[in-house]
């Protein structure tokens, strides 16, 4: 795994993009010519997959070079409109060397449903993803795309697209491709046990403290926590006790204040 200050050399990056296409093909995460990848080779500039190509069909010679702020540099073919989500990612956060987008189709059901990736039921979900939200819905390749990923850039390792698809990143291609699989991993795990066997016996509050910590001890500092239901069902109560005590305080306030006004009138 490459850390934030190297970076891989033009061939490396280009040859590489070719060989996770070809990934995510052959996994069916992407159909057709959808999906694209990214790798920064430099501070300000990056290779992209072109538009209009197969991933699992591309060659090292179709990618193109462009800049952060999304100028071409070479390359004979056009990048996919969609490269705007990735430039944002790296200039939102410049730890990120590497983006992969694709549509796993069980991620992607979930992002159809707009239901977040965020249940503690799998260690390696919560130390390689944490939790993974879902951005609002954006037109494709327009610049709501970008702005729908934003919030999301800094503080986690993934991101469903509402009715889209899925988008993971990282300091390095392998990661922001392995992410993409465990994602994927993760989404088919909560639909066979929430939706096939009905029954999904969650980490609790100690034992996801600890994966947080093994997270941590891994250099990992971003993804979110997942909440067990027990948290929530807590935090539930403890918002409606607040609630409950505002109201009272505000009533009492109220006829202390009606009091007060008919004792001056």
């Amino acid at each position: 795994m490459r850390n934030k200050q190297q970076y891989y050399t033009d061939n490396e990056a280009k040859n590489l993009i070719c060989e996770i296409g070809r990934r995510v093909y052959n996994k069916n995460f992407v159909a057709a010519n959808d999906g694209n990848i990214s790798i920064k080779v430099g501070p300000n500039t990056i290779w992209a997959t072109p538009t209009g190509v197969s991933k699992g069909f591309m060659t090292p010679d179709m990618m193109v070079k462009m800049d952060l702020e999304g100028n071409v540099i070479s390359g004979e073919m056009k990048p996919s409109s969609e490269v705007k989500m990735h430039l944002r990612v790296y200039n939102e956060n410049p730890e990120v060397n590497a983006v992969v987008h694709a549509h796993p189709p069980v991620a992607t059901s979930f992002a159809i449903a707009g239901v977040s990736l965020d249940k503690p039921i799998s260690p390696e979900a919560v130390v390689l993803l944490g939790t993974v939200p879902v951005a609002p819905y954006a037109t494709p390749g327009t610049q709501e795309v970008p702005d729908s990923i934003a919030p999301f850039c800094k503080d986690y390792n993934a991101v469903l697209l509402a009715n889209h698809g899925a988008l993971t990143w990282g300091s390095d291609i392998i990661q922001a491709y392995f992410r993409m699989e465990s994602l994927e991993h993760y989404a088919l795990m909560l639909m066979y046990s929430n939706n096939i066997i009905n029954k999904a016996n969650e980490l609790n509050p100690t034992q996801i403290s600890d994966l947080i910590n093994i997270r941590k001890s891994m250099g990992i500092q971003t993804g979110g926590v997942p909440q067990s239901s027990l948290d929530a069902q807590r935090s539930k109560i403890l918002n409606n006790k607040e609630e409950m005590i505002e109201h009272i305080v505000r009533k009492v306030t109220e006829e202390v204040v009606n009091q007060l006004m008919k004792e001056n009138n």
